[in-house]
């Protein structure tokens, strides 16, 4: 079985855009160790780090409602494109800048145009690629990201102690690479004419508002705080592992860390594929809940082997395993039913949704981590997790009632 024949027979642009992602996600080494940039370089305590990351969250918070409007009202490629600009300049001159405020600004800066260009890049891929296709085009999309991510961290470990000027320069340049790509060979970005009674949930909605949309489709709107729960525990793969791992190990901390995350690029971009291959049967909502299940397990086994360096690298895959879970499956549910006259925007609200989560957590787990336990924290983060597990079973039930279109060959195979 040939996996990546499976991605044959995309749009052109989809192609363009998987290496897009690619050349930018070889420079995304800013965030994976900012909380370590925060504590270790800046001398913040974990409190401390979580209230900026927590007021950067605040900061990005309208970029996901703003990129998602400015997605359905103008061109999205030039979305992009704009934001992209942006980023490279403000990455750049953090190059030559002395490590300080003015870099935190500069990064978020940076960070709110890469959210203002998420629901744009979310609404392409919907737009220029048939329903029927759309679990292959965003697989594609996510490996394209794991690829370039596969690098990164490692790099960013071992540039952290001495070079992390340079860090900052290759995020910038790289970004700066897959601009240039997309400017000059996305060229057709009409959408595709859809066929099929389950295309009903995508007519263009021009008159209504985006809050009556949702109005209409209560489901998608349980879907997007459920996976608002599960972004808040996922984040913690990036900010309460990294402290854990200092904390026990000192100042391979970082290194370790780096190691671990791309671990997590190398098995998506091993079992991507597999996964949306042998799974392409099974329900969007189906995988959605068992994704949960194995970020739950990847934790689990982290916080009760911590310090035993060899299960950091058994957690991060049953980790991971459960990311291309939820990741394979998020795009494509969300595209099929919501209008594609609102997909910027239901896609933004899903970036403000999971920013407020994001602040959420950082108020709750850095105090917790602080003044209390790193226990009690990862407790907190559990018990959140639990909720979104408790969620997805329940939105199989309701999704299948409410989306019955989506589900009509299953109901005739069962007549």
């Amino acid at each position: 079985m040939n996996i990546f024949s499976q991605y044959q027979g995309l749009r052109k642009e989809n192609y363009v855009l998987f290496l897009g992602r690619i050349v930018t996600n070889l420079g995304s080494m800013v965030w994976p160790v900012l909380t370590l940039i925060l504590t270790r370089k800046m001398g913040m305590s974990a409190t401390e780090a979580a209230m900026v990351m927590l007021l950067s969250g605040v900061i990005l918070m309208p970029a996901g409602l703003i990129g998602g409007k400015l997605a359905d009202k103008h061109n999205k490629k030039f979305c992009i494109i704009n934001c992209d600009v942006i980023s490279v300049v403000a990455y750049i001159i953090t190059a030559f800048i002395p490590l300080g405020v003015p870099t935190i600004i500069l990064v978020v800066i940076a960070a709110a145009c890469q959210s203002m260009e998420h629901p744009a890049y979310n609404a392409l891929i919907a737009d220029i690629t048939h329903t029927k296709d759309r679990e292959r085009a965003y697989s594609l999309q996510y490996l394209g990201s794991n690829i370039g991510l596969v690098a990164s961290p490692v790099l960013a470990g071992i540039l952290f102690e001495n070079y992390l000027w340079l860090a900052f320069l290759i995020s910038g340049v790289a970004i700066g690479c897959s601009t240039v790509l997309i400017y000059f060979l996305v060229k057709d970005i009409t959408p595709v004419e859809e066929q099929g009674e389950e295309q009903i949930y995508q007519k263009h909605e021009k008159g209504d508002s985006l809050w009556k949309v949702l109005a209409k489709n209560k489901i998608v709107l349980f879907y997007i705080v459920i996976m608002g729960l599960y972004h808040g525990a996922y984040l913690q793969y990036g900010y309460l592992m990294p402290l854990d791992m200092v904390r026990f190990h000192g100042d391979k901390g970082a290194v370790i860390y780096g190691s671990v995350s791309s671990l997590n690029c190398i098995v998506v971009v091993l079992c991507t594929p597999i996964f949306t291959k042998i799974l392409r049967k099974v329900s969007l909502t189906q995988k959605n809940l068992a994704g949960n299940v194995m970020v739950m397990l990847g934790y689990l086994v982290f916080l009760l082997m911590i310090g035993k360096l060899p299960f950091y690298y058994i957690a991060i895959v049953l980790f991971t395993f459960g990311e291309i879970l939820t990741t394979i499956s998020n795009g494509p549910y969300l595209a099929a039913r919501v209008p594609a006259s609102h997909r910027g925007r239901v896609n933004g609200v899903m970036t403000v949704v999971q920013s407020i989560m994001q602040g959420v957590f950082l108020l709750s787990i850095g105090p917790l981590y602080d003044h209390i336990s790193p226990t009690a924290a990862w407790i907190f983060v559990l018990a959140v997790l639990t909720a979104a597990i408790v969620g997805s079973v329940l939105l199989i039930f309701l999704d299948k009632k409410f989306y019955r279109f989506m589900y009509k060959d299953e109901a005739e195979a069962d007549v």
